[in-house]
């Protein structure tokens, strides 16, 4: 890593680049969770990699004058700063791959990991503001350099996949996980509670709750408790954003039966499912019909912490867009845009 001379500023550029490609990829494995997808994780994998050579190539060059208090100045400490969470950042993210495990509570090096890695966005443009350089045509020149570059994202993928098979090798947690690098939960194991952004409404009074199916439909409907008929079971695996993922048997109705009662109209192309905190998330009427609203886990009827009376079970979907507490469908032309403000503020 000593040998890669590359011009100072296109390695500031590059590190800008890698920090932006690995938050992107990041966020948006959020929200995928088929194998298909696979390569949003891998890109990922790979963009976090590759940030750790170019950080060792600058701080060997800057080295000097974060040593000489002299030739600092006020933006020093930000510098210092962005760089010790750009290396937890790197760390979290390794050790969460490789398996290891530390007693943090409730969190994991996952969620500490994903913290590091939101706090090193802010930090990277503030840091920009103040050490701004443009890149010249001259640092993008020649040969070697186009080579080095392909030697550093070579290097992040074989490690990516050494990773792995160290795991696989040595049979630690991380052996299991999926490629969304969720953990396997034991087969006898309970699903852990877990909600999105702190959604923790009172228990649902099954003598007064309703669940409505409207918008594009001809024949809007009102259905209580009583007037679901559980028959549809399917094995479904469920994979959290907390890291973790478990196939389980879920009984209930399926949501494409309840559609076909109400009526969709034909310039439907979405469907919106609704909590009673107003949380709620939209798919595509395709993949909606294959959906199922639970009522039944494991045999057992769902309790308030998995979200009773009906709860979504969307194969394929990460977990926090299988809506718990479901009182409403809404059948639409588009996804509902105000999802996105809804997940983040249906807890408060």
């Amino acid at each position: 890593m000593g040998r890669l001379a590359l011009p100072p500023r296109l390695v500031d550029w590059s590190l800008f680049a890698l920090v932006g490609l690995a938050a992107a990829t990041g966020l948006t494995s959020f929200w995928v969770g088929h194998p298909s997808d696979a390569v949003v994780f891998w890109t990922h994998a790979v963009a976090g990699l590759s940030i750790p050579p170019l950080l060792f190539v600058k701080f060997r060059r800057v080295a000097g004058r974060v040593r000489d208090r002299r030739a600092w100045d006020r933006a020093t400490p930000l510098s210092l700063a962005l760089a010790a969470v750009a290396v937890a950042a790197a760390a979290t993210g390794v050790a969460w791959a490789v398996g290891v495990a530390v007693p943090l509570g409730f969190w994991t090096l996952l969620n500490l990991h994903i913290l590091f890695g939101l706090l090193l966005v802010p930090l990277l443009l503030v840091h920009l503001r103040a050490r701004y350089r443009p890149l010249r045509r001259t640092d993008l020149r020649g040969r070697r350099v186009a080579l080095q570059y392909a030697g550093v994202v070579a290097v992040a993928g074989t490690t990516s996949a050494l990773l792995r098979w160290l795991a696989t090798l040595f049979r630690t947690p991380a052996a299991t996980r999926r490629f969304t690098g969720s953990r396997a939960l034991d087969d006898d194991a309970d699903l852990p509670v877990t909600s999105w952004v702190a959604d923790d409404p009172d228990p649902v009074d099954p003598t007064t709750w309703t669940c409505s199916i409207d918008g594009l439909v001809e024949r809007p409907l009102e259905l209580g408790v009583d007037d679901l008929d559980p028959t549809a079971e399917r094995r479904v695996l469920l994979d959290c954003t907390s890291g973790w993922y478990a196939e389980r048997d879920w009984r209930g109705v399926r949501l494409g039966d309840l559609l076909d009662a109400a009526g969709v109209r034909g310039d439907t192309a979405w469907v919106t499912v609704r909590s009673v905190t107003g949380y709620r998330w939209s798919l595509p009427l395709d993949e909606a019909r294959g959906a199922v609203l639970a009522t039944h886990l494991s045999g057992e009827r769902l309790d308030h912490g998995h979200g009773y009376p009906v709860r979504l079970v969307a194969p394929d979907r990460r977990g926090f867009q299988w809506v718990k507490w479901v009182d409403g469908i809404e059948v639409r032309r588009r996804p509902d845009p105000w999802q996105w403000v809804a997940i983040f503020v249906s807890g408060l």
